[in-house]
């Protein structure tokens, strides 16, 4: 088992990665507050990897939660379940919300551990790839309204982060993908090693060795730990975290939820802000073409659905990083180095939305 802290203080944590953790009482034991424990996970994780999760529990008064999957679970409708279950059981604040699936389960938990009673414990065991690399750690939590993703939420930190790469072995080939895109975005925006590696290993990554797993995992965590520590309420860095993310939620937004993964939206978000920097001058030809061809190796699109460049535009008016009326987008300037940029011109910005016109 691996192990590193996101260090914040009285709020610091430890990031557990390994195989075989979930079934194991003396992983959890130490990160849970008091003898309640709310349990909430999907329908398809829970046929998989509740039962040693409940055994690991047994000493525990524990209730249960679960939901359909997919992306439209993560609405206030949604939480309100989530409270009403905390209630039925007279959970108090000696409660624990654990958190059993991907990031969707992580940031709806989350978020409900943030509210009841003025916030609980939580701990997040994350099930896909994408969450154990980027959703989990972090402490962002949150629900969409069909204004936008990620507009309701609370920054909320779990007691501990538990990472379990067996979990990895049942997630169907699209799911894994999906991961994937976050995992790129550390290397594009962050981390010009992380890029290369992926380039060399992409098919040892693609295969689920184990070495290549925990290696690229421990990785993405602990970039993600640093700037999580300079700047946990992203009033600075952490906005770097957002590569791909404006174009991304756009595109997840502009086609209803859940119509394409996370990963796969951040993907093509990716693609577009590097076309944008090359069309800016922050980057060469050839790191447009390098992206692509990563992301391509991955499985993964590389240009937005035809929903058209209006419409993104639309729905990009409703991202979290608009400030004083103007767009902040996060592009890179070079692989492994990216900026905030507020001063995108108009003319700029449309011709790379102009890729979700369609042929």
């Amino acid at each position: 088992m691996h192990a590193l802290n996101v260090p914040l203080e009285a709020r610091s944590y430890p990031v557990l990665i390994g195989r075989g953790l979930v079934g194991r009482a003396e992983i959890l034991a130490p990160y849970i507050d008091g003898r309640q424990v709310l349990v909430v996970t999907d329908e398809v994780v829970a046929q998989l990897w509740l039962k040693p999760l409940r055994a690991a529990l047994s000493d525990y008064e524990v209730a249960l939660h679960v939901l359909p999957s997919g992306e439209d679970q993560k609405s206030l409708e949604t939480l309100t379940t989530v409270f009403d279950v905390l209630a039925e059981n007279h959970f108090n604040r000696d409660v624990t919300v654990l958190a059993l699936g991907g990031g969707v389960i992580g940031d709806l938990a989350g978020f409900a551990a943030a509210c009841w009673q003025r916030g609980v414990g939580f701990i997040q065991v994350p099930t896909t790839l994408l969450s154990q690399v980027d959703a989990a750690v972090g402490g962002k939590t949150a629900v969409n309204i069909p204004a936008g993703k990620n507009l309701v939420g609370a920054f909320h930190q779990p007691n501990a982060v538990i990472a379990d790469i067996a979990t990895l072995s049942t997630l169907g080939r699209k799911e894994y993908c999906a991961g994937l895109g976050e995992i790129i975005k550390y290397g594009l925006g962050l981390d010009a090693g992380l890029f290369e590696w992926l380039e060399s290993n992409m098919d040892a990554v693609l295969d689920r060795e184990p070495e290549a797993l925990e290696r690229v995992i421990y990785w993405c965590c602990a970039l993600k730990a640093a700037v999580v520590a300079e700047d946990e309420r992203e009033t600075g860095r952490r906005a770097l975290l957002n590569l791909g993310h404006s174009f991304g939620h756009a595109i997840e937004a502009g086609i209803s939820y859940g119509s394409w993964l996370h990963g796969e939206a951040v993907a093509a978000g990716l693609f577009m802000a590097t076309e944008l920097a090359a069309r800016l001058g922050m980057v060469d030809r050839e790191l447009v073409g390098r992206v692509e061809a990563l992301l391509e190796a991955a499985g993964l699109p590389t240009r937005p659905p035809p929903i058209g460049g209006a419409r993104l535009r639309s729905m990009m008016s409703m991202d979290k990083k608009i400030s004083s009326g103007q767009l902040r987008l996060v592009l890179p300037e070079g692989l492994g180095r990216s900026r905030v940029r507020a001063d995108v011109p108009d003319a700029d910005l449309d011709a790379v939305l102009a890729l979700a016109d369609g042929p």
